[in-house]
């Protein structure tokens, strides 16, 4: 049973996991940035690498600690390679290559995308086929795997992420970073009563969500002009529901168009509770024959646990990096 230890860097994240024989979380520490960024409301990438800088070591020194095990005892190093900030993704990038090096590890680069969606993995099997929908404040895709290590990109935002899209909104409205999860919160005291700029992206399965988000704006800006009022509550509701409805008209599409086993929901968006609560009353019932999985909330957010499981897999497959590998921040799924 291999033991691999995960690092993941790539946004405001500081992480580190040691998963055992692909799906064991013997360890999962993460230290986050999320009340230095609240200030700003929204993350300064200068500053998350500078926290990385002063946090990796301790995390992964934890990790080990809460693992019992030392570097001797792990048999490969995996690393997010990218997409995400490139000042970030440097510090886990170099961490995990001077650990391989000091140790004589071999190193595993993966995908941030692929540890979203092998974060199910953590729930269940997965079987393949299967259609991913990764929603996240990076991304927002629809993708399809023919078996457990390939991917193809079937719809991808053509603007915003729907992670992104939640923040802002949630900043027009006043609300405290990050806003998705405010908003899904104050959405359940609110009616769906307000029509919005429904996405409309020139390819079928692709989404967007800057013209939403703009409609936002612009009902705030024309009740002001008119002297009229709104209830917030309102107003986060109907853009939540118009932007979940986006998601699931594509994955409806998709489930139409392709067999698949499995339906599988990831990123830090699929703890949105709407978003859940459709796929599992909507989707699922609508497609009996395709198992819908849904990561713990702990599994959405970034952290290494979720890279660990697919550097594991990535790692059963022969897939090695060398020293001269770097960060990538518009690493490419499919390639």
């Amino acid at each position: 049973m291999s033991k691999i230890l995960a690092i993941e860097s790539s946004c405001d994240e500081t992480a580190a996991a040691v998963i055992e024989d692909e799906h064991i979380v013997l360890a999962n520490v993460v230290a986050t940035q999320i009340d230095v960024h609240k200030e700003y409301g929204g993350v300064i990438p200068e500053i998350a690498s500078r926290i990385h800088i002063e946090n990796i070591s301790m995390v992964i020194a934890e990790c080990l600690k809460k693992a019992n095990l030392k570097m001797e005892d792990i048999d490969a190093v995996a690393f997010t390679q990218g997409p995400g900030l490139i000042g970030s993704l440097h510090v886990g990038v170099q961490a995990a290559k001077t650990l391989a090096w000091a140790f004589k590890k071999p190193l595993v680069p993966v995908h941030h995308i692929a540890g979203h969606i092998y974060a199910n993995r953590l729930v269940s099997e997965l079987h393949f086929p299967l259609l991913a929908l990764v929603v996240s404040g990076g991304h927002t895709e629809l993708i399809y795997m023919k078996d457990e290590w390939s991917f193809e990109v079937l719809g991808t935002t053509q603007d915003d992420a729907i992670g992104e899209a939640f923040d802002k909104v949630g900043r027009v409205l006043g609300l405290p970073y990050p806003g998705g999860v405010y908003i899904d919160k104050l959405s359940k005291q609110g009616k769906n009563i307000y029509k919005l700029p429904k996405p409309k992206p020139e390819k079928e399965l692709d989404f967007s969500f800057s013209g939403l988000k703009s409609g936002v704006l612009q009902f705030i800006k024309r009740m002001e002009r008119q002297n009229e009022t709104f209830k917030p509550e309102d107003l986060a509701c109907s853009f939540q529901e118009t932007a979940i409805n986006c998601l699931l008209e594509r994955a409806d599409k998709a489930l139409e168009r392709y067999d698949v086993k499995q339906f599988v929901l990831a990123g830090g968006v699929a703890a949105n509770s709407c978003l859940r609560e459709h796929v599992l009353n909507d989707l699922q019932k609508k497609y009996p024959a395709v198992e819908c999985l849904i990561p713990p909330l702990s599994c959405c957010t970034d952290n290494a646990a979720m890279i660990g499981v697919a550097g594991s897999v990535a790692y059963r497959h022969g897939i090695r990096a060398d020293f001269d590998v770097s960060a990538d921040p518009g690493m490419d799924i499919e390639s």
